[in-house]
């Protein structure tokens, strides 16, 4: 299937640790295409409904499916992984002592095994797309340089390089600017906008100039549900979000 018939549906989830409900009946649907920012207070419910997409928390009750058949819980996080859901964490988690472009290609799709990796040949079709990723994240300069040597900016792109390596079609991606200069902000920004479309993009973010900057439709989550949805103006203007969240 193609992206376009990729929606993701997440219906009632319920998520309990020790008797606190960390998802409360959370119903969210994300189109195929759509860049979508979630936002909320910490403890809001964000990092596990992430959880769950990814298979790392089973929750009590719902569920979720990708595209009309797909049901995610049935399957393991690898499982969920080669279905074209990637994740991508706040801590960039790059290989430190390999070049940016050898990073890329041990990130390629297809069989990971040990002995595959160690002994396969590169393809023309598999470099040509690891320099297609390198133009999309901007460093295509630095494709010989170490990973331990990128900016924090820059070692965010080459992770969410990676992650295109894998083919998503839905990509999550948690915080990605904390920390990052302004002008890594503002091209962040553009990397992200370049990728929906073509890409499912969930952004968890607590930057409200950054969201501003990027986000068509925002949903804000508190204690475990949806409190609002909308565009960034009408979020905002919420008496609910702003006395939970935003502050008068």
């Amino acid at each position: 299937m193609s992206v376009h018939d990729k929606t993701l549906y997440v219906e009632q989830l319920t998520v309990s640790f020790d008797g606190f409900k960390a998802l409360n009946d959370l119903t969210l649907k994300i189109q195929p295409g759509e860049l979508r920012c979630i936002i909320g207070p910490n403890g809001a419910g964000k990092t596990t409904m992430m959880d769950v997409i990814t298979g790392k928390t089973r929750p009590d009750s719902g569920t979720v499916r990708f595209g009309p058949k797909l049901n995610l819980l049935a399957l393991s996080e690898p499982e969920i992984a080669q279905a074209g859901i990637g994740r991508k964490f706040q801590k960039p988690t790059v290989f430190e002592r390999l070049t940016v472009f050898e990073n890329l290609e041990l990130a390629l799709a297809g069989d990971k095994s040990f002995l595959n990796t160690l002994f396969a040949r590169r393809t023309v079709a598999q470099e040509t797309r690891i320099f297609e990723v390198l133009e999309i994240i901007g460093l295509a300069q630095q494709h010989q340089a170490l990973g331990g040597t990128l900016a924090h900016g820059q070692k965010q792109w080459l992770e969410i390089g990676m992650l295109l390596m894998q083919e998503p079609e839905l990509l999550l991606v948690d915080e990605p600017v904390a920390g990052m200069t302004l002008q890594e902000i503002e091209r962040t920004a553009a990397l992200l906008q370049s990728l929906a479309g073509e890409h499912s993009v969930v952004v968890v973010e607590h930057d409200m100039e950054f969201v501003r900057s990027i986000a068509k439709r925002v949903t804000v989550l508190h204690e475990g549900r949806v409190l609002a949805e909308g565009d960034m103006d009408q979020v905002q203007s919420d008496p609910r979000v702003i006395e939970v969240y935003l502050g008068a």
